[in-house]
């Protein structure tokens, strides 16, 4: 197994690994998400847009669109709830790919999206909305890893929250304390790279997907399937190893 690929996804957590493995799927949501609106001509990875389009949509009497909102809202929320259930079911088990394999579904299914991209130009009615949903679980089912992993302190797939966090340790850091003040505001400076790392990464991801689409196609979604497949690979070769051994001393 690749050394430096040891801890990411361990069930045994530390914050620079969290931190690690936070930007790396913030790239990897920005390349998808940029990816997805050259392919369909819609974003995917946060769901305020969808759900003020439903309402909005709910009004305007328009159907077609409301169904579309609500679908990519309900595919969002089965990725995410797929997420819990596998890491879930996992934990029970005191698997060491608990937060594996999710990611390794999600690679699974990046390389379906790569697929769909084929039968898009030949199907479009049928196939694009496919994506779109496609795209939303995929948003879904890593966000809600990353969320479980970090205890909700790192998200991916979006960067409001990112940014607003961001904007409040620039406040802190800009107040100005007066000298006899009991309680100083001090900004956090961890997490202010923390979250500068990962709008950083987000928008890294959005450039190199839509560069890709844009000269490559599809074929795009493999590197990133690669690489959520390297960084699933040893918890999931250690638990392979396990059951092997149970195997054999059954």
């Amino acid at each position: 197994m690749i050394p430096w690929t040891r801890d990411w996804t361990s069930v045994e957590r530390t914050r620079q690994a969290n931190a690690r493995l936070g930007v790396t799927l913030a790239f990897v949501a920005g390349a998808a998400n940029a990816g997805g609106f050259l392919a369909v001509g819609q974003y995917t990875s946060h769901m305020t847009g969808v759900v003020s389009s439903l309402a909005d949509n709910i009004v305007l009497g328009n159907g077609v669109l409301v169904a579309a909102a609500l679908g990519a809202l309900i595919a969002f929320m089965a990725g995410a709830a797929t997420t819990a259930w596998i890491v879930n079911w996992s934990l029970r088990r005191h698997l060491r790919s608990a937060y594996s394999l999710p990611l390794l579904l999600e690679a699974l299914s990046l390389l379906v999206f790569g697929l769909f991209g084929a039968a898009i130009s030949g199907f479009p009615y049928l196939m694009a909305p496919l994506t779109v949903l496609l795209l939303c679980f995929i948003m879904g089912l890593q966000n809600a890893v990353i969320t479980k992993i970090s205890h909700a302190e790192i998200r991916t797939t979006h960067v409001t929250g990112i940014v607003t966090d961001l904007g409040i340790e620039i406040g802190k850091m800009l107040y100005v304390n007066r000298a006899r003040e009991l309680s100083p505001v001090r900004a956090d400076l961890n997490r202010l790279r923390l979250h500068l790392a990962l709008v950083t990464g987000f928008f890294l991801g959005g450039l190199s997907g839509a560069l890709g689409f844009k000269q490559l196609g599809y074929v795009t979604t493999v590197p990133l399937a690669l690489l959520l497949l390297v960084l699933t690979l040893r918890p999931l070769f250690e638990d392979a190893r396990a059951w092997a051994r149970l195997r054999l001393n059954a």
